[in-house]
């Protein structure tokens, strides 16, 4: 891990003065759906990174986004109690025994919070008085500088500097260029945390992986995966779908219809296509998938397996929900998950929460092969795995042949980009050091 981040030169943790300085930590805690915390793991991912800012003498202020409180349309930000950091603050006291304060500011019209108010003031001097243990910012997407393209974001960022001597990001999963994970760095010293660390020496596994490499990604709309998709066909050995990016995948190349299938999807797909045809092989097409007549559930009586060699052009299916099984017993995908020495995963491949059994099989299948290292991506991958298989979810965690990423859109972000410093808060370490 050393040897990579020296050859990026970028700013650590460890190499910081921390002592009675007041440092500002951007996180991605943003695992809050209506007021609930559905899995901890990117919390518990970042306290090393607390733990040693505290330990050489650091005061810490967090902070994260949480949620999309932000109406694209309007522009509004609604301030409420589904997207409260609340149960982060509450979550990180009961398990640190710590006391942890939020303060109060004044939402102005719909607009959220536009800045940083003078009030937090004498939580600052609670803080360097060791009155209490630290400060938890609200909900960064709940300021109106945060997401701003003008010069609001970086009065915001300013704003942010203002309250600290040192900025640590351990926000990998944060990859959008935002006041709170990019500006901020040009104000002050700035470093990457312990988990940022681990995220990016991990992501050179991926782009050079012990081969055979194998990529597994699914989603829901084919136009965000499309360049990731085109980057890992050219970087591994193999490629997977599942999930609707499949369902358009194979509309595109067998003209078939998909119920629910949308044609600006079919349209990516068909370019896709195109493209998998200059590397013959690598895509790998599972060959039985589920079809059901309704998306209500997995009824007796409405589904069906049907085999893609019996597809022709013109076909009209209902919604395909699921990869069956018996997709990952053939002796084709058998033989290239068998003999594989590096996984990569960013896929739930049926239609949850009814359609499970192609997610259980394709990690069940992964997790037989003991030899090779696997990389989940965040998200909904890794949500799946611990509600599917919480044993085996509970392994990788501490198996040295398995890493979860704490956010599996950065990871396929990075992929297309081809380098981790196409990550822009990455870039803006690295310029916060060579400046």
């Amino acid at each position: 891990m050393t040897d990579v981040l020296q050859g990026l030169n970028l700013p650590l943790l460890q190499n910081a003065d921390l002592k009675n300085k007041v440092v500002l930590v951007r996180v991605d805690h943003n695992v809050v759906k209506k007021g609930i915390i559905h899995d901890p793991y990117r919390i518990d991912a970042t306290i090393g990174t607390l733990y040693y800012i505290n330990a050489k003498g650091g005061k810490i202020i967090l902070m994260t986004h949480a949620g999309r409180p932000k109406n694209k349309k309007t522009g509004e930000i609604l301030i409420s109690d589904d997207t409260s950091i609340q149960p982060i603050v509450d979550y990180l006291e009961n398990k640190l025994h710590i006391t942890l304060k939020t303060p109060d500011f004044m939402p102005h019209d719909n607009q959220g919070y536009l800045g940083i108010e003078t009030s937090i003031n004498h939580l600052i001097r609670d803080l360097k008085n060791d009155e209490i243990d630290g400060i938890y910012l609200p909900n960064t997407r709940w300021f109106a500088g945060e997401e701003s393209k003008t010069e609001d974001a970086d009065r915001f960022a300013y704003q942010l500097a203002g309250l600290a001597d040192i900025y640590v990001n351990d926000a990998f999963g944060s990859w959008q260029a935002h006041a709170s994970t990019v500006k901020v760095a040009k104000y002050l010293p700035s470093y990457a945390g312990f988990l940022m660390q681990r995220e990016i020496a991990n992501l050179e596994r991926i782009y050079s992986p012990e081969r055979p490499f194998i990529s597994v990604v699914a989603g829901s709309k084919f136009d965000t995966k499309v360049d990731s998709l085109n980057a890992l066909l050219k970087v591994s050995d193999y490629l997977v779908l599942g999930g609707v990016i499949y369902n358009a995948y194979l509309c595109a190349k067998y003209g078939i219809e998909i119920k629910g299938v949308e044609q600006e999807d079919i349209e990516h797909a068909k370019t896709f296509v195109e493209f998998a045809a200059e590397f013959p092989g690598k895509l790998i097409e599972l060959p039985y998938i589920v079809e059901s007549d309704t998306m209500e559930g997995k009824i007796k009586g409405q589904f069906r397996i049907r085999e893609i060699a019996d597809l022709k052009k013109g076909d009209k299916l209902n919604y395909i929900l699921d990869v069956d099984p018996s997709s990952f017993h053939s002796e084709a995908v058998l033989k290239i998950f068998s003999e594989a020495k590096t996984i990569f995963v960013n896929a739930v491949m049926g239609y949850t929460p009814y359609f499970n059994e192609g997610t259980i099989a394709l990690d069940e299948l992964i997790d037989k092969n003991t030899a090779a290292v696997k990389l989940y991506g965040g998200g909904d991958t890794m949500q799946e795995l611990k509600r599917l298989l919480p044993g085996l979810y509970i392994v990788a965690l501490d198996s040295p042949k398995y890493y979860i990423f704490t956010g599996g859109g950065a990871v396929l972000k990075a992929i297309q980009e081809g380098n981790v410093l196409g990550l822009e808060p990455v870039k803006a370490l690295l310029n916060s050091v060579q400046k």
